[in-house]
């Protein structure tokens, strides 16, 4: 399994980004993709999820702000960022596992795979 966050980049508060998460070696329907980042010097924490179903969870910091996606015909998830803040400054990276959203949010259940993650810079 090989994942590559892309569509990083430097914005200022309030702008947008859209994160690309391009998955292959596996069947990507019928699993979970989580969006995660990690901010200097703190622990990787989970942001957003979407089950097989497409139903989706995100922490509280960026509900209606983050919106996840996938399209499993390109092996694909997105996020969407909108209304970014300083703090959502960190290294993001994606994950695709056979689990639960909240596991996986919740690292209760590590994902055994790490693309490449894609740097998200937020200053004025």
């Amino acid at each position: 399994v090989q994942l590559q966050a892309s569509g990083g980049g430097s914005v200022q508060p309030g702008g947008s980004l859209r994160l690309s998460c391009e998955i292959s070696g596996l069947s990507l329907r019928h699993y979970v993709i989580a969006w995660y980042r990690q901010q200097p010097g703190k622990e990787r924490e989970g942001v957003s999820c979407i089950d097989a179903s497409s139903r989706t969870e995100h922490v509280d910091s960026v509900k209606g702000r983050f919106a996840i996606s996938r399209d499993n015909s390109k092996n694909m998830g997105y996020l969407q960022m909108n209304g970014l803040k300083p703090e959502d400054t960190a290294v993001y990276t994606c994950a695709a596992e056979l689990a639960r959203c909240d596991d996986l949010l919740s690292l209760h259940i590590y994902p055994g795979n790490w693309g490449k993650g894609t740097q998200v810079t937020v200053s004025s």
